[in-house]
């Protein structure tokens, strides 16, 4: 074998280990993405008994987190421009430490509106995490496996949906919950809100571990500038509006988040609505986020060797009609199913 083929090679192996630590790395991220968006489906009827909200006040857990999307959006753009993606993602991953730091005076005190803020500074460090860590889905590997990996990123994330209710439930004990529902005993609701400690401090550091591994990891540096290049296309244009597939795709980007959203962080007291008892409640949101692994695989062995694109969309907003119609025309088990699917 000559010099050169040998050289070859062995950078051809480097690439390809480098590629596959930073699609680990990237795997991480999306796993604990997940953990913590979907655990605000155990945090609800938590923070209702044990801060003795009502069900509207509940759901600010919902709002408080996902509102930080809206407001970090130009705010992570310019903080990646100027840190650069690697970093950008190191700092999100303190910032969202932070956030589950404030947990634990909030259990000690009781004080709903610190759960907000710490779920507020969360969510922020989410938006920027998120936004650096999406564009090395597609450039941590080859261009025509990316929707591969875009899927197992989206598995990666469903899946510690799946584990995040079960895991954590077992420290909230929330079928002990349903009594102290009944009760106004203080002491009881002190102790209740405490359970919340041990399981956010295990957050934390996994949290501030995962940001010093990104920082002294071989991921690529990806620039601001480099990602507005790779989209020149769109510079001639004055206005989004010039593109109507985006605007249509906005929208439905909107109306699915929402249904995702209300599917899995509503099920717990839509199951206890429907007679179930906290501790088999519990278990609903695992289901929603299996339905939607499932889904995952059907799109990666089905499209588009089995069904174009545009055809699966229009099969699966059909289906989530039905499912709409079936879960609120049936009762019980049934109608809770509808809604996982």
């Amino acid at each position: 074998m000559a010099k050169s083929d040998r050289v070859e090679e062995t950078q051809t192996g480097s690439s390809s280990g480098d590629s596959n630590r930073s699609i680990i790395i990237i795997g991480a991220l999306f796993f604990i993405f997940g953990f913590v968006t979907w655990l605000n489906a155990l945090l609800i009827p938590y923070l209702k008994i044990a801060c003795e909200l009502t069900t509207f006040q509940s759901y600010f857990v919902t709002f408080a987190f996902y509102i930080a999307y809206v407001v970090m959006a130009p705010i992570s753009t310019r903080t990646l421009s100027w840190l650069g993606f690697k970093k950008g993602m190191s700092v999100a991953l303190i910032i969202m430490a932070f956030g589950a730091l404030l947990f634990i005076p909030a259990a000690m005190t009781r004080y709903y509106p610190l759960f907000l803020t710490g779920l507020f500074i969360m969510g922020s460090g989410l938006a920027i995490l998120q936004t650096a860590s999406n564009p090395y889905v597609t450039i941590v590997g080859p261009a025509e496996s990316a929707a591969k990996r875009i899927s197992i990123m989206g598995i990666c994330n469903k899946l510690a949906g799946a584990a995040a209710p079960i895991i954590i439930g077992f420290f909230l004990q929330l079928d002990k919950a349903e009594e102290l529902s009944k009760t106004t005993n203080e002491s009881a609701l002190d102790e209740m809100a405490l359970r919340v400690i041990p399981p956010y401090i295990g957050i934390i550091v996994v949290l501030l571990l995962l940001g010093l591994w990104v920082y002294k990891s071989s991921l690529p540096e990806v620039e601001a500038e480099e990602e507005e290049d790779e989209n020149a296309a769109l510079k001639g244009s004055k206005s989004i509006f010039d593109y109507p597939h985006a605007i249509l795709g906005v929208i439905t980007l909107f109306i699915y988040v929402g249904v995702e959203v209300i599917a899995a962080d509503t099920i717990i007291d839509y199951g206890i609505f429907q007679g179930f008892d906290f501790e088999t409640a519990r278990g609903f949101p695992t289901g929603t986020m299996v339905a939607m692994i499932i889904g995952y695989i059907l799109g990666i062995i089905a499209i588009p060797k089995y069904i174009k694109q545009e055809n699966a969309l229009k099969v699966c907003a059909i289906l989530g009609v039905a499912f709409a119609v079936g879960a609120i025309f049936t009762s019980g088990f049934a109608s809770v199913a509808f809604i996982a699917l």
